[in-house]
């Protein structure tokens, strides 16, 4: 039987991923449950993502495009007269709003860092990209400052369960900027 051409396959089977995630954590991805959700063939998930850990690398470079879209979308950044403080308060209140469970599972891919060494770089990018970008508004110290409250922040939000107060986030963003 010829072979069928699908240039996507591979995307789905990323996009699938991040729905088990979503929707069983971490514990319930394997080949198998996103070949399963992708409606592809188990040897398509394992043709394109030799281990788990390639396909959650794949996973969470996708799903930190997330924020990197919310900052996009704002704009704020690039306004030099613009309160970096109230700019970046307003970015996590739009993003923290937005698909909670894209949100969530944005975090839950991030931590899994903690246990599979594979992760780290991937998790390190969205940390030196926010920096570097907050670089050009501050100094590179500070940057890491904000990005680790930031972190912080949204971290309290989603594992208390409370609301995001953006004055509070504006006012603690506000002490670590010089």
């Amino acid at each position: 039987m010829p072979r069928r051409y699908d240039p996507d396959r591979r995307q789905r089977i990323i996009d699938a991923a991040i729905r088990v995630v979503g929707a069983k954590g971490l514990a319930g991805l394997s080949h198998r449950t996103v070949a399963a959700e992708a409606d592809v063939p188990l040897g398509s998930t394992t043709y394109h993502f030799k281990t788990l850990d390639e396909l959650m690398v794949a996973a969470l470079r996708q799903a930190n495009e997330g924020f990197a879209k919310a900052i996009a979308a704002d704009g704020g950044l690039d306004d030099s007269s613009a309160d970096l403080a109230t700019v970046l308060a307003r970015i996590l209140g739009d993003w923290l709003s937005g698909d909670r469970t894209a949100v969530e599972l944005e975090y839950e891919l991030y931590l899994a860092a903690l246990r599979r060494p594979a992760l780290r770089p991937v998790a390190a990018e969205w940390a030196d990209d926010l920096a570097e970008c907050l670089a050009r508004r501050t100094d590179p110290v500070t940057a890491r400052a904000l990005v680790a409250l930031m972190d912080g922040i949204c971290l309290q939000v989603l594992l208390t369960g409370t609301p995001y107060d953006e004055g509070y986030a504006r006012e603690a963003l506000g002490r670590v900027i010089p």
